[in-house]
């Protein structure tokens, strides 16, 4: 490399006066560095390995392998995105009061400094300070609140009384823009295949009718097909009890990850959103405590820090405190955020396409114990995910198996699914959040799911998981976990045959069905998808606050 260019800087000096030829030179290597660094990151985008770096405008992204975004990576931007922080607001308990402080889940959650450790290994069951004990009550009392309106109505509509739910015919650039916006949302991918077939994407043929390539953060399109064709749909405002405002803000959020703005141009659409909404009749009749939201995102995606550029100030907005917000993961200390499943692969039609799939799985020969379907995240301090890969990869009799999601094969939802099919138990520990898609993607294959933070599931899914968790999951300590106490392959091969029969009769025969989000066109007169409970939920919740 030095004496070609050695040679170059020769032939072109013979042209020039000394301090051209200086100048000039200094030109030309600069642009070939330019040059070099280009192709260097373009091969580095191209290959993709376990982490890569994107930059745009002045901002530097590093992307490591994850499933959270796209399947594929999980950036963190120069100056910078940490791990998701829930306020804690002020509550008075029992006449203790828990002070407004942050927490980060996780594997570390920071509270204030005498709850710091505690919270940080929070378990199920388990003694806490005064604090942290009064500060999981809380969380407890709310998730309460949200049992308190689930419907008895066990049909798929409950709009007896001919009321029913408006949808807003939001401007274009709320919504259907923004989908207009996916080919330019992902810097390495099209992100417009996984949302279309309103949300479904590509059909997934090996799997069988009813199964597509749907991403985590598509329930956004998924939700809004379907209430406009939800029987309890009104076309006139004054015959509404709910209202529906189909902003798609997980979009909104996703398509400023990877873009160099300020702030106010991330909020830019939220602001207009409530300026729109204070205009509306029926927004200003109860302060929107009648209007329900649908996120494709986690909470803290719409809660921004002032220590961060990540994401927007929607739902710190004041004038969103009111409504019901749905979102894949809650943030657990406001009371109108409520966790509803993550959209899976599977999206059937009918009771026979249900009940086809749960005597398929019921009688699969499950030959792995125990499966772990990840990648490790060596970026995070305490993770446990690396000391579970080397438990699972150490079992020499193949009791474990791990799909390292590093590579390509977690792209596939078929390899993920298979693999879950042909599995007793899942774990499931914390990625980039507490919650996960994988969790419902094993559920629905049958396979006991294992956690290890009580955030994952268990302070989430008021409507669609059992208070009872030993039912579907089994709960394991992750502090013991990083202290290397517990192996969890030998925990869980102790855990009888009964039980697990137990569990995942219970799991295919009580909770699959509500757990998928159904087709578009699906009629089912024996099951209530997942859809059909939040609404009837929904309904139930608005009829009490008319009451």
């Amino acid at each position: 490399m030095a004496v070609s260019l050695s040679k170059k800087r020769s032939k072109f000096s013979r042209k020039l006066e000394p301090k051209q030829s200086c100048f000039a030179f200094t030109i030309l290597y600069s642009f070939i560095r330019r040059i070099s660094a280009l192709i260097f990151l373009l091969i580095l985008i191209y290959i993709w390995s376990s982490f890569s770096t994107i930059i745009t405008g002045n901002i530097i992204h590093v992307c490591f392998s994850t499933r959270k975004l796209n399947d594929n990576f999980y950036c963190v931007s120069a100056a910078t995105h940490t791990n998701p922080s829930f306020d804690i607001p002020t509550y008075s308990i029992n006449n203790n009061t828990v002070s407004t402080s942050i927490i980060t889940t996780t594997e570390k959650i920071e509270v204030s400094n005498n709850v710091t450790q505690e919270l940080g290994n929070l378990s199920i069951g388990t003694p806490y300070n005064e604090e942290v004990a009064n500060a999981v009550k809380i969380i407890e009392e709310h998730l309460k609140v949200h049992r308190s309106w689930r419907s008895e109505n066990k049909n798929n509509a409950t709009c007896d009384d001919g009321k029913g739910i408006y949808v807003y015919d939001l401007p274009s650039k709320f919504n259907k823009d923004l989908v207009g916006q996916c080919s330019d949302m992902l810097p390495w991918q099209d992100f417009c295949r996984y949302i279309s077939n309103e949300g479904f994407g590509e059909p997934i043929s090996k799997l069988g009718k009813g199964w597509y390539k749907t991403h985590q953060y598509s329930l956004e399109l998924i939700f809004h097909s379907k209430v406009l064709k939800h029987p309890c749909r009104v076309y006139n405002e004054n015959d509404a009890k709910l209202f529906y405002v189909p902003f798609y803000g997980g979009l909104d959020v996703l398509r400023w990850h990877f873009q160099n703005v300020s702030n106010d141009v991330k909020d830019s659409l939220s602001l207009e959103l409530v300026k729109w909404l204070e205009r509306q009749v029926n927004w200003k009749r109860n302060l929107g405590k009648d209007h329900v939201f649908v996120l494709g995102k986690i909470s803290w995606d719409f809660r921004r820090t002032s220590d961060s550029p990540w994401g927007t100030r929607l739902l710190e907005l004041e004038k969103l405190q009111n409504p019901i917000k749905l979102l894949i993961e809650r943030q657990p200390w406001h009371v109108n955020d409520i966790g509803i499943p993550h959209p899976t692969y599977f999206h059937p039609k009918s009771d026979n396409d249900i009940i086809d799939w749960q005597l398929k799985i019921i009688r699969s020969n499950r030959r792995n114990l125990v499966s772990f379907a990840g990648a490790a995240r060596d970026h995070a301090d305490d993770h446990i995910r690396s000391i579970l890969i080397n438990q699972c990869s150490s079992e020499s009799d193949g009791k474990c198996k791990f799909l390292n999601c590093s590579s390509a094969k977690c792209n596939e939802p078929e390899s993920i699914i298979e693999l879950f099919v042909e599995s007793e138990f899942c774990l499931q520990p914390p990625g980039d959040s507490p919650t996960r898609k994988s969790v419902f993607d094993s559920l629905i294959s049958g396979c006991i799911p294992v956690l290890f933070d009580p955030f994952t599931a268990y302070y989430q899914y008021a409507w669609h998981l059992p208070e009872d968790y030993d039912k579907y999951s089994v709960f394991m300590d992750k502090k013991e976990v990083r202290e290397m106490n517990v192996n969890v392959v030998e925990r869980l091969g102790n855990i009888s045959l009964r039980d697990r029969e137990n569990m995942r009769r219970y799991i295919v025969y009580e909770l699959l069905p509500g757990l998928v989000y159904g087709d578009h066109n699906a009629e089912f007169d024996k099951f209530q998808d997942a859809f059909a409970i939040a609404m009837n939920n929904l309904i139930e919740r608005v009829n009490r606050f008319k009451d």
